[in-house]
């Protein structure tokens, strides 16, 4: 695959199927799903509806894409995480509004994540099955108004009830909430000890049942329409549909999450690729003293620093998610590349934004709001803060392995690491 070299168009002459399935994808993003959006008057801004969404559902299906990753059994193809990750960059680099519909991001199959895994057969006939097909929508409820990075702080709370429970609470930032059918919740188990991390249960929670009401989440900087909040009120929720066993819930959502993590940087890459290129056009189109923008050392000095960061954010996402398909856990990795990505993201927004000059301020054009989008990544499935805790944290098993090396090894002669 070009995952190893610099391509702003990449190609995949080793790996015919992908190669095939990104050519598909962005003959559809360019023609049938641009045209959708225009006859639709589709914009960034728009409220999303399932009556706009579920024909982007459907065809996105039809062509094989919606819930791809999936196994056959699940009307899928069992895409592994290099295929589908290098599908989610194009997807981000071709600009489309409704492009998070058509692998089924945005309510669909990616949004359950790995629930699957954990599900009873009941439960993915019930809930997921319909996912798949385009026919239901999901969100997923972790995060409360005091319980972001800390997860653990949530009051959102389970009580037992006769052969089921009663949830009490409310969530906050549930994406595409606004026209989910039903949402994966976790909260805490009542009688728990506070903190600890058998004290979280998940559970299918369906968003018309009595005690639950969806209200309009707010905005977030991208201003995109697509979050809820979910509010509980004493809603009895089954007790088949508790998703794994009874404290399990943080296991299951943040086991979800990781993989999440890794799994945005594809969608990051694919905004700062595009920001590039939109930089590119703007310098060699845009005159000044009589000569294109690109001419500038200052201007193309700063082409130069994006290129290359672009670059190495590139190979490191693919070696880590390549690590993931050979079979191992990451999660170091994972933790360095949603850093580096997304900081380095972040500066090359920033410098495609000074290459544009006064179109790069105005709200409207495609690079501002790339700007907004790729600063909401530095805090979104961990701050960038909380990724440095976890890496020095990993760090540390290094160093106490090196400090109780021999002098030799320590310095650099046969020391071994575990991991």
């Amino acid at each position: 695959m070009s995952h190893s070299t610099f391509t702003l168009r990449p190609s995949y002459d080793d790996d015919p199927e992908l190669n095939g399935l990104v050519a598909s994808l962005r003959g559809y993003l360019a023609g049938e799903l641009a045209d959708y959006e225009r006859e639709h008057g589709v914009d960034r801004t728009t409220r999303l509806t399932r009556g706009l969404l579920e024909p982007v559902w459907r065809r996105s299906r039809e062509l094989g894409f919606y819930g791809i990753h999936l196994p056959e059994e699940y009307g899928g193809r069992g895409l592994p995480h290099t295929r589908l990750a290098a599908l989610k960059e194009e997807i981000a680099a071709g600009g489309r509004v409704l492009g998070h519909s058509v692998l089924g991001e945005m309510g669909g199959p990616l949004r359950a994540g790995d629930i699957f895994r954990h599900a009873t057969e009941r439960q993915i006939k019930e809930y997921l099955l319909p996912v798949a097909r385009g026919e239901r929508a999901c969100c997923f409820s972790l995060t409360e108004a005091d319980a972001g990075s800390d997860v653990r702080a949530m009051r959102t709370v389970a009580v037992r009830d006769g052969d089921g429970y009663r949830l009490t609470g409310r969530k906050v930032f549930s994406t595409a909430g606004p026209f989910a059918d039903f949402a994966i919740v976790i909260a805490r188990t009542d009688g728990a000890e506070d903190g600890a991390k058998d004290a979280y249960s998940a559970f299918f929670v369906d968003l018309d049942a009595p005690g639950c009401r969806v209200e309009d989440g707010a905005t977030p900087m991208s201003g995109e329409n697509i979050e809820a909040d979910i509010v509980l009120d004493g809603c009895r929720v089954p007790a088949a549909n508790l998703i794994g066993a009874e404290g399990e819930g943080m296991r299951i959502g943040l086991g979800r999450v990781t993989v999440n993590r890794l799994l945005h940087c594809p969608t990051l890459l694919g905004m700062a690729r595009r920001a590039l290129e939109l930089s590119l056009v703007r310098a060699q189109t845009r005159i000044v003293h009589g000569a294109p923008l690109l001419k500038l050392q200052a201007i193309q000095h700063k082409l130069a620093d994006m290129a290359t960061e672009y670059y190495a954010a590139r190979s490191m996402t693919y070696g880590a998610i390549a690590a993931l398909d050979a079979g191992t856990r990451p999660r170091l990795e994972a933790y360095m590349c949603k850093l580096y990505v997304a900081e380095a993201a972040f500066r090359i927004l920033d410098e495609a934004v000074q290459i544009h000059g006064k179109e790069g301020l105005v709200q409207g054009t495609e690079v501002e709001y790339l700007f907004r989008k790729v600063r909401m990544f530095r805090v979104l499935t961990g701050t960038s803060e909380i990724q440095r805790n976890a890496i020095a944290k990993g760090l540390s098993m290094y160093a106490e392995v090196l400090a109780a090396a021999p002098a030799g090894e320590a310095a650099g002669e046969g020391a071994t690491s575990r991991g």
